[in-house]
């Protein structure tokens, strides 16, 4: 009997490894999705990949709710329910402008994140030059998800936003 027990407790602990890694690999994944859906096609102004895939792949994973948390403008608002990584940072919302109808003027669309900063910074700036994103390496995120309405206690850190819309691509590079 005593065996038994053992290679139950040796079957669970191998599963919850399997399951871990699993779950690295999905983060991976959407990271890899996430950041496709971000980059520029070579001599346009247009995005790569669709920014609703990559926000549906998020959904699936159970990262973020299948509903915004807030819709404000053209701008559907995801906060993150589970932790997720973005180049080396803690991912916190991603955003995504779009028409779904006409509100007024003027409509840019594309997808954008926030991130809480953890460690350098240089390959997002770098991600953000490279694919006409504006970052704002010191964002005031808790300010900004009140001024919205959305009620979420945040971490003490530093916050920065990586902007991948029509308006980004279209600025003249730095």
């Amino acid at each position: 009997m005593h065996h038994f027990y053992r290679a139950v407790r040796r079957t669970a602990v191998l599963l919850a490894l399997a399951s871990s890694f699993a779950s690295a690999d999905t983060g991976l994944e959407l990271e890899s999705g996430l950041a496709s859906a971000l980059h520029l096609k070579k001599g346009s102004s247009e995005r790569v990949g669709t920014s609703g895939q990559a926000i549906q792949a998020y959904m699936q994973a159970g990262y973020i709710d299948a509903k915004p948390n807030l819709r404000a403008d053209y701008t559907d608002y995801y906060l993150l329910n589970k932790p997720a990584r973005f180049m080396g940072h803690e991912l916190v919302m991603i955003e995504e402008e779009y028409m779904s109808r006409y509100i007024g003027c003027c409509v840019s669309p594309g997808a954008g994140l926030s991130v809480k900063v953890s460690g350098s910074l240089k390959p997002l700036a770098q991600f953000a030059r490279v694919h006409r994103c504006s970052l704002n390496d010191n964002a005031d995120l808790p300010g900004e998800l009140a001024s919205l309405g959305i009620r979420r206690k945040l971490a003490p850190g530093r916050y920065a936003t990586l902007s991948c819309r029509e308006r980004d691509a279209e600025r003249t590079p730095d």
